[in-house]
């Protein structure tokens, strides 16, 4: 039996009953254990106010320790980029669309939303990299799960919403999607679209099972999106996007570095035939830029 550590929102209860069908497909029996997170429980406070490091993941990780299950699946964009050392990504598997969505029951594209318009979002970095293009727009701190925003929206808290296209995409809530945003106006975060499914690193016969279900490509372009990341010393609460993916036998790479406010962008793009070096190469260029000093800003050190 292999038991999957989940939390109890519906995309995460999505994302793991679509690893345990891929894991019956395989003839494995597997159940499901629904763990409530320090997010989960806080979801009225701001990202700001209580840092975002194991907020989605700690209770999950103390039961893997603890062998109460074998598994767990995550949103890869959730996910620090170096795990404690009990633990190891499983398998990354086939990714879905990266980018972020507009959704709105009255708009029907972001440049039609009307000066003064409120959009919830409660990323920094959606909120930098949008306010660069509409200063006059007024971003509200939106948390909650999708649903939940999803009701915020409809009863009319703010005009629009801003959100990951994957998990709308995977709950079959697309009715109201009105734009995905392009790469160049609103670079996606690490990982995005990405599940990832952790265990323990020394649980070898999990590991093998879970080796059925990597996708090499999805893999590396998430890798190379994670480690311009940590070049860069972010986290989920700093504005930085990273997206890879290859055309081709050609490997691209676009990134950016803002400043909270949307004041000052830092954008760079690069290619290669290897996805490996372009999350160096990438954040390389973007120090070379500025980056540095505008991160220290932010008080982070990259």
């Amino acid at each position: 039996m292999i038991r999957i550590g989940s939390r109890g929102s519906q995309l995460a209860r999505w994302q793991s009953d679509h690893i345990a069908d891929a894991l019956r497909a395989l003839g494995h029996e597997v159940e499901i254990e629904l763990i409530q997170t320090t997010g989960d429980r806080l979801q009225q406070v701001a990202f700001a106010k209580v840092g975002t490091k194991g907020m989605f993941t700690q209770e999950i990780e103390d039961a893997l320790l603890e062998q109460r299950v074998d598994l767990a699946v995550h949103s890869l964009k959730d996910m620090p980029t170096e795990l404690a050392s009990p633990f190891v990504l499983g398998a990354i598997p086939l990714r879905v669309d990266p980018r972020d969505a507009l959704v709105s029951t009255q708009y029907h594209s972001f440049a039609e939303l009307p000066a003064g318009a409120r959009v919830g979002t409660s990323s920094v970095r959606r909120q930098a990299q949008l306010k660069a293009h509409r200063p006059d727009l007024e971003y509200v701190e939106f948390r909650g799960n999708v649903d939940t925003r999803l009701r915020k929206l409809d009863e009319g808290q703010v005009e629009a919403i801003v959100v990951a296209a994957a998990g709308l995409d995977r709950l079959g809530r697309t009715e109201w999607i009105r734009e995905r945003f392009a790469e160049d106006l609103l670079c996606p975060a690490p990982g995005q679209g990405a599940l990832a499914i952790e265990c323990r690193a020394d649980d070898e016969a999990t590991r093998k099972i879970l080796s059925n279900l990597n996708d090499a490509d999805t893999c590396s372009a998430v890798t190379a999106e994670r480690t311009a990341l940590a070049a860069l010393g972010g986290g989920c609460q700093v504005p930085i996007g990273v997206f890879c993916y290859r055309n081709a036998a050609m490997w691209h790479i676009a990134a950016c570095v803002a400043r909270p406010d949307g004041g000052i962008i830092l954008r760079a793009q690069e290619e290669g035939s290897e996805a490996g070096e372009l999350g160096h190469r990438i954040a390389d260029k973007l120090l070379a830029l500025g980056a540095r000093e505008l991160l220290a800003e932010q008080g982070v050190r990259a």
